[in-house]
């Protein structure tokens, strides 16, 4: 354990924003999962839809750092291709 004052405080500083980032990727996963379910599915409608959310959520979390732009890019890449390739 920290015995230094700044060192104590960037650890709870820490604890806080790892929990705010597991809390982000959390609802990106669970957005991709929905988009994911939708196109097993087949249901073209209900995966754009799903597609839109997921793509809001992911661009979100990396304008707040969550993640790099060229991963949020590739994970929206690979969604779309799933949606798209529903016949």
């Amino acid at each position: 354990m920290a015995n230094i004052k700044s060192a104590k405080k960037r650890i709870l500083v820490n604890e806080t924003k790892a929990a705010r980032n597991k809390a982000i990727r959390s609802k990106v996963k669970t957005a991709c999962k929905k988009v994911d379910a939708a196109v097993l599915a087949g249901d073209k409608a209900a995966a754009q839809a799903y597609l839109v959310a997921a793509t809001t959520e992911i661009e979100k979390a990396t304008s707040k750092g969550v993640y790099h732009k060229n991963t949020s890019s590739r994970k929206i890449s690979r969604l779309a291709k799933a949606v798209n390739g529903i016949a």
